[in-house]
């Protein structure tokens, strides 16, 4: 397989512009493609992206463009569009997307309505490329500085993985490799919605063993959604499921935990979501996970009460004594 030189990154949002200074560190040819008028310029005249990702100094070899025909011809893609956006973002670029070009998913979250995995979104829209799938505990901020950071890289080609791994791997960014594709989107949408359950319990302040239960039940019912859609236990115990959610579960940095500390001091939705640029996929996944959970049959409680707290059904006292009074039972 020929080597990978030019990158195409689809979304200029905080961590599509962090991704876009990594391919450039791993010494690909990059271009960011920004939905966004103001993102073009700002990137374009002063080198950074005040809008999502200020303060970063971007690498002036980073070029930017509004127009998606300029990704067209790039070696590989990542698409970075928000989970709920990505599906409109693919279908824009489908008819400049050449066949076999890797497509790394890079987004987190499952398409409410459909209940469809980004994987599965990314076969009906650009159905000529080769999937892959980017997850880890990865802050943004500390991606685009420089600071370290592993993920895992699923790609079930394996000769294209190794050769995304050797691209996109560079001095302060380790990506590992797996063929679980499933298993790697699933680690990276559910630990969101877990977030927002730790962070409603932080905001409560119901203590650190409180905290430590919901990451380590979250992670069971994370497990079970894995291998009941084919998915690999142990992808989830990697990078991409625990790794991702003790980082996202453990620090008020974390989108989805903010939503939820704001949550448990007693705004409401709309509150804890003013003034947010940043998308927090754990809002916008929740509902289609809890669909998901019940088509599945899985038993997954605290993501189901992450959803009807969202949703507005319960009060986060009602939800609290509901976890706590559930039946008594062997931990797995």
């Amino acid at each position: 397989m020929s080597a990978l030189r030019t990158a195409g990154v689809i979304g200029a949002g905080a961590w599509g512009t962090a991704l876009a200074q990594i391919c450039i560190r791993g010494g690909l040819e990059t271009r960011l493609w920004a939905r966004e008028p103001e993102v073009v310029a700002s990137i374009a005249g002063m080198g950074e992206n005040t809008l999502f990702l200020p303060g970063v100094a971007l690498d002036p070899l980073l070029e930017v463009t509004g127009d998606l025909a300029a990704l067209g011809g790039c070696d590989l893609i990542l698409s970075v569009a928000p989970a709920q956006h990505t599906r409109a973002a693919l279908k824009a670029f489908a008819a400049h997307a050449r066949p076999g070009v890797p497509i790394v998913l890079c987004s987190k979250g499952i398409e409410r309505g459909s209940l469809e995995l980004m994987t599965t979104v990314l076969a009906e829209t650009v159905p000529q490329a080769v999937p892959a799938v980017l997850s880890g505990p990865s802050f943004a901020g500390e991606a685009a500085k420089g600071l370290p950071v592993a993920v895992t890289l699923a790609c079930p080609d394996r000769a294209m993985g190794q050769a995304l791994l050797e691209a996109l791997a560079g001095p302060s960014f380790r990506p590992y490799l797996s063929d679980d594709l499933v298993g790697a989107e699933i680690g990276g949408s559910i630990k969101n919605v877990l977030a927002i359950a730790c962070g409603i319990s932080e905001g409560r302040e119901l203590g650190r063993s409180a905290h430590a239960a919901l990451i380590t039940r979250g992670f069971a019912e994370m497990v079970r959604v894995a291998e009941a859609l084919g998915g690999k236990a142990e992808t989830v115990a990697g990078l991409c499921g625990l790794g991702d959610l003790v980082l996202t579960c453990s620090s008020p940095q974390s989108r989805n935990m903010s939503v939820g500390l704001a949550l448990g001091r007693g705004m409401s939705l709309a509150e804890a979501l003013s003034g947010k640029l940043s998308v927090a996929e754990g809002v916008e996944s929740a509902p289609a996970v809890r669909e998901l959970i019940g088509k599945l049959g899985v038993e997954a409680p605290i993501c189901q009460t992450v959803a009807a707290i969202l949703a507005g059904e319960i009060d986060i006292d009602e939800a609290l004594r509901g976890l706590l009074s559930r039946p008594l039972k062997s931990e797995w």
